[in-house]
């Protein structure tokens, strides 16, 4: 996945810079572990990724399901992860962005399903003009290491403006 260790929702035209270090001044300090990595005793599988509907508009809900499956020797708690990326918009957008999570506890070998919910306006950015909007378009949804792609059939512009 393109800039899956991104640490922040930065936009792809964006560059980051070198970061002082102790003894080398030029050093660039890459991050030891991403944002959603995880550290734990066991390991987990995503499969069965899924959504209600691959086409929506503002006011749909969207409902994603994926199994979990501890596959290690031990019991463990996981954080399921909803990412998105909108793949057009008429500005920048940003690489990818958490949207939603659960965490499940699973024993070893057991495998649960985790459901999580959005709306369509909760993938409705910011434009220039500092409204809400959501543009018609592809958003790919990615869960663990699972991908799936959604299409929003519909531009919608909230009248609210951004908070300063």
């Amino acid at each position: 996945f393109i800039n899956s260790l991104a640490t922040y929702d930065y936009k792809p035209c964006e560059q980051m810079g070198p970061m002082e270090g102790e003894y080398n001044y030029d050093a660039v300090m890459d991050v030891q572990w991403p944002f959603g990595y995880g550290l734990s005793y066991t390991s987990y599988e995503y499969s069965n990724f899924k959504v209600n509907r691959t086409t929506f508009n503002a006011d749909d809900e969207l409902i994603f399901e994926v199994d979990v499956k501890n596959v290690g020797e031990r019991a463990g708690k996981e954080t399921v992860l909803l990412y998105s990326s909108d793949l057009a918009a008429s500005v920048s957008p940003d690489v990818i962005r958490l949207r939603n999570f659960e965490k499940v506890e699973l024993q070893s070998g057991e495998t649960k399903k985790v459901v999580m919910k959005l709306k369509g306006s909760d993938l409705a950015f910011v434009g220039q003009d500092r409204k809400w909007r959501l543009e018609q378009g592809r958003f790919r949804m990615k869960c663990g290491s699972e991908i799936l792609y959604i299409d929003c059939e519909k531009d919608k512009i909230w009248d609210t403006p951004n908070i300063d």
